[in-house]
């Protein structure tokens, strides 16, 4: 089939100008075909068998990829565009698939967002458009971040986070002395301080039941507690399942076993139900505190292996210099073993976090209610029914925008501490 389009000759950089000409001539026709279809509703290739015009712009684009892909052509440019998306004829037919799709779906798309959308407003009647209606998140915003917080106590979230914002990006321009310092309090103090800043009931401050927390808020909440407790519990269940010991070897791998073969979900359901009944007579934990438990133990199970997986990819020398060195196990472990475990698996350890905060939604199923819950909740509005796909829009921006940040900030520890192995 690639033979009979070479009636221009094979190819070459003989003839590069004339190739590269003729290939981008094919290829932009093929996308004017598209979008002329597309928005226009004009058939330039009308005269045509209806089943052939229908993939002429992939016909004119597939040889025009064909005329392009020169190899070693001496152009920078032209050589990584062949190497990335025109290396081969399966490839180019991919890379036209999605910049077609693309040209399809990307205007009306900016469209229902942007330029259809309603912004300004304070009623459903005023979104007269036939875009996206954000008038519905913009009052329902403040419901989206507290939940049903009262109004008069939100400045106590908003110093709580305050607080959490300015000591971490104080951690990155302090000298290491005083960084281990901050360190130390963001871990054992900060958490004290912010819960009995938000649920009130001491020094003054109103008792709020935390079935009132919600929104986004809760949705950092529940995360932070959870990240704060899974990564040392991992850390040591990843620990007693090499251990020589097999009390605390079969022990560790039962836990692992057992809470990496539980739906999430179903361990929310056991913490709501099944764990007040084996608290003793008289003793009541909070509901949030239950799914903060829940969560980590759950999360647990899968940081254990990821840090299990680092730990056997040590070779025996680093356990043996240790060792030479008088090196007790624990001692070991944190300043020699650990650390270069824990390097080799950040990416492991980033996903892990990842896939806490977006499995965060699912503590609707035990009444409480985070950013997806408080859009269920305000969908179900008789003044606003209808909008659901712009709360679910907005939640999936806010979702991105939290794990890019995370994935992207992994990616920064992994090249900090990178070695060559």
């Amino acid at each position: 089939m690639i033979k009979s389009l070479n009636f221009l000759g094979t190819p070459s950089r003989d003839k590069l100008n004339l190739f590269v000409s003729v290939g981008a001539f094919l290829f932009v026709l093929g996308i004017i075909d598209v979008i002329l279809n597309s928005f226009f509703e004009i058939n330039i290739t009308s005269f045509l068998p209806r089943w052939i015009n229908y993939f002429t712009p992939l016909i004119f684009g597939f040889i025009g990829f064909h005329y392009i892909r020169i190899e070693f052509s001496g152009n920078k440019t032209l050589d990584n565009f062949n190497k990335n998306i025109n290396s081969n004829w399966f490839n180019s037919l991919l890379s036209m698939l999605i910049i077609f799709v693309l040209i399809q779906n990307i205007p009306p798309l900016l469209n229902w967002l942007f330029f259809d959308a309603n912004f300004t407003g304070e009623t459903k009647e005023e979104c007269t458009g036939s875009g996206a209606c954000w008038i519905f998140v913009k009052i329902w915003f403040p419901r989206f971040i507290y939940g049903l917080y009262p109004n008069a106590e939100i400045w106590r979230i908003n110093l709580s986070f305050l607080m959490l914002i300015v000591l971490v990006i104080s951690g990155f321009f302090v000298p290491p002395k005083i960084k281990k310092y901050i360190i130390i309090f963001l871990l054992f103090v900060f958490p004290f301080i912010a819960i009995n800043l938000i649920s009130g009931g001491n020094f003054g401050l109103e008792w709020v039941e935390t079935t009132a927390w919600g929104g986004l808020s809760l949705t950092f909440i529940i995360s932070i507690f959870a990240l704060l407790f899974c990564f040392p519990v991992g850390m040591f269940l990843a620990l007693g399942r090499r251990s020589s010991a097999p009390v605390i070897r079969y022990s560790s791998i039962g836990f692992i076993e057992f809470w990496r073969g539980v739906p999430l979900i179903t361990v929310l359901f056991m913490a709501s139900v099944m764990m007040p009944m084996f608290l003793p007579d008289g003793t009541y934990m909070d509901k949030l505190v239950r799914v903060i438990i829940a969560i980590t133990l759950f999360e647990a199970a899968y940081m254990a292996e990821v840090i299990r997986g680092g730990l056997q990819a040590l070779p025996r020398g680093q356990y043996d210099a240790g060792k030479s060195l008088g090196m007790g196990y624990w001692k070991m472990h944190l300043l020699v073993i650990l650390p270069q475990a824990l390097k080799l698996v950040i990416p492991g350890i980033a996903n892990t976090f990842l896939a806490l905060v977006k499995d965060t939604p699912l503590i609707l199923v035990v009444g409480l209610l985070e950013l997806v819950g408080m859009i269920d909740m305000a969908k179900t509005n008789p003044d606003w029914l209808g909008f659901a796909t712009e709360g679910y829009v907005f939640a999936g921006i806010v979702f991105w925008i939290i794990c890019f940040n995370m994935s992207r900030y992994s990616q920064r520890l992994e090249r900090k501490y990178k070695t060559d192995r």
